[in-house]
């Protein structure tokens, strides 16, 4: 195109392709990584799998997945520069902004060097170690508890739930902590990949990156649906509650949390595949009321005329609420996971780099001149 100027009407960028990428593909039909649709991944993988298919373009085999496992088992645990900072930072402080702290603590030892391609893999699979080191330290010194050693050779949803409360998880719950970092992994280019993507055209390093998009998914705009569709959810006592508010809350043309989607008009994938696993967590651990208050919010929103699908972010609170997770955390899970498609752009950015330079249209005072400081009103 040249130097040709393209003139957008439109904010947010919506509907402008700023780049292109061949780690996800997300439209209205499909969200696939690397061609396989969710849904298969979400059925036949685990997250360690989804995040080796991430990072290195293919599915592994059992040998690759073992392998990779080992690395990330190797990978885990903090040292005690990175605990003595979780322990100075004020117990009011939100987990997001921990993360965000901690992980640029952390990258000052870093244990991978250099910046080749499988370096740059290398260091993301520690950075997925070491975020969620971070998230299950700092529950557990808020809760009066010292950090436990992880597990060695536990896969990583496993690893997690028994860093957080130091004791073995049950199956179903470690089966649908895995599922919820297979569905967050990757999204294509939303508000923190892109600034992820933004930062790496710099030619910053990865934990830089992998840090400005934390500070982009704390923005409540693009972060922390789980926590208010949780936060709605236990606002009720019974499903009655529920029903009334939702109904009003739709005649007063107010937003529900939970529900809706930028580029998902007819359902998020997602949220679908989740449900089915909630109710079945509610069900192991008596929670039927909650899945009542759950469906009687649901319900009116989509059967109404125009409806308004729930997006992954509606279940999953569910989901995280059931497994004995603070909503504070529930950000930082995401976050968690993300950090798979977050380096995988990062590393696909910086093999095809060029700076990224938009313009923009400026709409400030014309041209004027300084008048000297004794004649100004």
């Amino acid at each position: 195109m040249g130097s040709e100027i393209i003139e957008l009407d439109r904010q947010g960028l919506e509907n402008v392709i700023v780049g292109e990428t061949s780690i996800c593909c997300v439209d209205q039909g499909q969200l696939l990584y690397r061609g396989y649709p969710i849904a298969e991944l979400a059925e036949k993988c685990v997250f360690g799998e989804v995040a080796y298919l991430l990072l290195y373009g293919e599915l592994p085999n059992a040998a690759q997945l073992k392998w990779f496992r080992d690395q990330l088992s190797e990978f885990h645990g903090l040292r005690k520069e990175v605990v003595d900072t979780l322990r100075m930072i004020p117990p009011g402080v939100p987990m997001m902004s921990v993360l965000r702290t901690c992980i640029s603590m952390a990258s000052h030892f870093d244990p991978v060097s250099g910046q080749t391609v499988e370096a740059l893999r290398r260091r993301a699979t520690w950075l997925l170690a070491v975020a969620s080191d971070i998230v299950a330290a700092r529950y557990r010194l808020l809760n009066g508890k010292d950090p436990i050693m992880p597990k060695p050779g536990a896969a990583h949803a496993h690893q997690m739930l028994y860093m957080f409360h130091g004791t073995e998880p049950d199956d179903l719950s470690t089966r649908i902590l895995d599922l919820t970092l297979v569905l967050y992994g990757e999204h294509d280019f939303n508000a923190s990949t892109f600034t992820n993507r933004v930062v790496a055209s710099t030619a910053s390093d990865m934990t830089s990156c992998t840090v400005s998009a934390i500070g982009a998914l704390k923005g409540p705009l693009h972060g922390g649906a789980n926590e208010e569709a949780i936060a709605l959810i236990l606002r009720f006592r019974n499903a009655q509650e529920a029903d009334a508010w939702v109904r009003d809350a739709l005649a007063k043309k107010e937003k529900v949390m939970g529900f809706g989607h930028r580029v998902y008009k007819h359902g998020d994938h997602r949220a679908v595949i989740l449900e089915r696993e909630m109710r079945k967590l509610a069900e192991l651990k008596g929670r039927q009321d909650l899945v009542a208050i759950y469906d009687a919010i649901k319900n009116p929103m989509v059967t109404k005329e125009h409806p308004i699908y729930p997006n992954v972010d509606y279940p999953c609170g569910m989901v995280y609420y059931l497994l004995g997770l603070p909503p504070d955390l529930y950000t930082p899970l995401f976050a968690c996971s993300r950090i798979a498609g977050w380096c995988a752009h990062y590393i696909e950015q910086i093999q095809h780099n060029r700076i990224y330079r938009p313009l923009s249209r400026y709409t400030g005072p014309t041209l004027r001149h300084v008048t000297p400081i004794d004649q100004r009103a």
